[in-house]
């Protein structure tokens, strides 16, 4: 089929998909000194569906944003079916925990920008990469960018990270799939503007964690997931790394760890070291998949840089041998193997002295339904020289995903901890969980949500986080295909905003949701 084909069908689907789409959006780009524009295909980024092959976009092409007419989160199922329903599925925009950030706050502008898997249509399941931001000053949010669409993708395993560099530029990873389908790169032509971007070029990640940092971490640092060796239970999926200084010319992938397969969950820590030196810091913990079983995962490990990926070590600063090959290895936290355990990452945060806090769900099945059970919120800090672990609370599913946030010796975990109408699918309602003591202890401050249509899930924490827009997360109903809304909440969880699903202006105000009821627990 000719490109030309290709590429009116392409936008003949985005017609369909995004009715709120106006013509002064898809003019095409003028074309700039560095950047080319492709008027053939000049409302967005489309793939090659009849091919299978990587997108038609040569590396530097530039199109004006495409506008869509609301917020709306793409629903998903797995199609792994149990006793008690589908292994994950649901109002699944803000999936995975293995991609970070989704959202960051730039203080410059006052605005926190955020990316999330979209769907076509209420009843349609097509995946469409979405931009946005919250303007904290005006306290409303625009017409969202429609960045990314594959006619043929319904997998929200492709959803994008985000990023913004020194220079104000936004910049999208958005995830590929495989071999099969590639990790794009996209940044905006302007700073802090998602008016229209470039596709900067094409890689092989899956998984994306980019982080953007100063002084000895100046520049892009990637982490990323490549599949490897298919066996019988699936392929390996090996960790990488990888470092750019601007985000266009990159170091070669850099393997972290390969014994049969790992999740990750990252994060960056820029302060003062104990000696005195101002240093940035990038971390991650994972699991083990034995014998590439991605639902036997179990095991943390962790491992950390301070020199950009120079060299790696442990908490404690004993170095690593890179790649990791062999499960029992120094990186090694916990041996939950040995007892018949799981581990699901959800999120990696910092103490104010740069000591690392990892958070996940530790559980006893890999299906749903009560035979996991206790699904416990597995807290881990490295503190005094060694690794303290506690039990926040527990909940019902692998995949409750939720976020942990520092402020001093005041810790908060917002997280769909709590029942939901959907009793044994994926997410729940919303609480807000407080530390005063450093992680030693917690309780349930409040609930954020109650008495909801859909269950909530995968409770996101924004780089630098700024009040209201705090927390965000995707709603949705596990056992059935339905719509998927948005919501933000602000640091207390006293105040939850819906953002509007059907727009009719340019920006609108988000919805002041009715406080949740403090029933007790």
């Amino acid at each position: 089929m000719p490109r030309s084909h290709i590429n009116a069908l392409a936008l003949a689907f985005l017609a369909f998909a995004l009715p709120g789409v106006r013509a002064t959006d898809a003019a095409p780009a003028e074309k700039t000194p560095d950047a080319q524009t492709d008027t053939a295909n000049r409302a967005t980024f489309v793939y090659d569906s009849k091919k299978k092959t990587s997108p038609a976009i040569p590396a530097g092409t530039i199109r004006k944003s495409i506008r869509a007419d609301g917020y709306r989160g793409i629903w998903f199922t797995l199609g792994f079916k149990f006793e008690y329903g589908d292994k994950y599925s649901g109002g699944l925009g803000t999936y995975t925990a293995n991609h970070q950030p989704l959202a960051v706050y730039a203080p410059a502008v006052d605005k926190t920008f955020f990316t999330w898997g979209a769907t076509t249509a209420r009843d349609q399941r097509n995946l469409v990469i979405m931009v946005s931001y919250y303007d904290h000053q005006r306290k409303t949010v625009p017409r969202p960018v429609a960045l990314y669409a594959d006619p043929s993708v319904k997998d929200p395993h492709d959803n994008a990270s985000i990023q913004i560099d020194s220079d104000g530029h936004i910049w999208v990873f958005k995830s590929g799939r495989g071999r099969r389908r590639p990790g794009i790169v996209f940044r905006s032509t302007r700073p802090y503007d998602i008016g229209e971007f470039e596709c900067v070029e094409r890689q092989s990640f899956t998984y994306p964690q980019v982080w953007h940092g100063p002084d000895e971490g100046r520049g892009f640092f990637l982490l990323f997931s490549k599949y490897f060796r298919a066996t019988k239970n699936g392929p390996a999926r090996n960790l990488f790394w990888k470092t750019s200084p601007d985000g266009r010319t990159w170091s070669e992938d850099q393997p972290l760890a390969a014994f049969g397969g790992h999740y990750q969950t990252s994060g960056r820590w820029t302060g003062v070291d104990a000696d005195g030196k101002r240093v940035t810091k990038y971390a991650t913990f994972f699991n083990y998949h034995p014998e590439s079983h991605v639902d036997r995962r179990t095991n943390i490990y962790y491992a950390q840089t301070t020199d950009a990926g120079k060299t790696w070590t442990t908490a404690s600063g004993q170095p690593l041998e890179l790649p990791l090959t062999d499960p029992a290895n120094p990186a090694l936290l916990a041996d939950l193997k040995s007892q018949g355990k799981f581990m699901y990452t959800c999120d990696l945060n910092f103490d104010a002295s740069g000591n690392p806090i990892l958070l996940c769900i530790v559980s006893r099945a890999g299906e749903p339904g009560p035979r996991g059970d206790p699904r416990e919120w597995f807290l881990m800090h490295w503190t005094n020289g060694k690794w303290e672990t506690r039990i926040v609370t527990t909940s019902g599913h692998n995949y409750d995903m939720g976020s942990v946030y520092v402020d001093g010796n005041t810790w908060k975990i917002i997280a769909p901890t709590e029942p939901g109408p959907q009793r044994h699918g994926t997410g729940g309602e919303v609480a807000v969980w407080t530390s005063n003591d450093s992680g030693a202890s917690w309780k349930r401050e409040r609930k954020v949500t109650n008495s909801s249509e859909f269950n909530h899930s995968y409770v996101r924490r924004p780089e630098l986080a700024a009040d209201p827009f705090y927390a965000f997360w995707a709603d949705g109903d596990p056992s059935r295909l339905s719509e998927s809304r948005l919501y933000f909440t602000n640091s207390d969880g006293t105040k939850t905003w819906r953002l509007p699903y059907k727009m009719s202006g340019d920006e609108a105000r988000p919805e002041l949701l009715p406080a949740a009821s403090q029933a007790p627990r």
